[in-house]
């Protein structure tokens, strides 16, 4: 899927405006310069980055709710899906918050939001920070019983967890549900037709 095509699903299926996909037509060039210098996305996806890390980022959209404080995004590497979110969400209210170990990433992320003028937070491992976003949203992150295990012991309050998987959610999902169980639902990608989208609730 190129460029074209996928600006028009954007628009037409998950109504990015026209401001936001200057706004992610700035945010490729960016990363796609940086990845000259440094491994922010596998090499191998560069000519594919609308469709392989824009779209995959932005089908989030749909399922959030964009009326609560802040998100949270872990592992967010080079601003996916993190970054993507904030450049559709039009509530000055909602506020992002990025986690990332790398400081070279973390340099990164904060040259774009000031390029962009983005209103996002860049912070570090999620270990090691306060974690108390209303919806938790993770790309390539860790497994899944990972992702649930830090989300359980550093998120303050209950929350809702967005977890975009390859075509092994549902093993995942079996091996992570041994000791305790949790209300989820599995939504397909729109990327690829083997992935999957995980939502669940976690309540402390």
């Amino acid at each position: 899927m190129q460029k074209l095509e996928v600006i028009n699903i954007l628009k037409t299926t998950l109504n990015f405006s026209d401001h936001s996909i200057e706004k992610l037509k700035k945010f490729t060039n960016l990363v796609l310069k940086e990845n000259q210098n440094h491994n922010l996305i596998a090499k191998s996806t560069e000519n594919q980055i609308w469709h392989r890390h824009i779209l995959d980022s932005a089908q989030l959209v749909k399922f959030i709710n964009f009326k609560a404080n802040s998100m949270a995004d872990l592992g967010t590497g080079a601003g996916f899906p993190g970054l993507v979110i904030e450049i559709f969400n039009k509530n000055k209210a909602f506020h992002v918050k990025l986690y990332e170990k790398s400081p070279v990433k973390r340099r990164f992320l904060i040259t774009v939001i000031k390029k962009l003028s983005l209103n996002a937070e860049v912070l570090g491992d999620v270990r090691d920070e306060v974690l108390e976003s209303e919806i938790i949203i993770c790309r390539a992150f860790k497994k899944l019983d990972q992702i649930i295990q830090v989300s359980r012991e550093i998120a303050k309050k209950p929350h809702k967890l967005m977890i975009l998987k390859g075509q092994n959610a549902q093993e995942e999902i079996k091996n992570s549900f041994q000791t305790k169980k949790y209300a989820y639902k599995l939504e397909n990608s729109m990327t690829n037709k083997d992935s999957k989208i995980i939502l669940m609730e976690i309540s402390k």
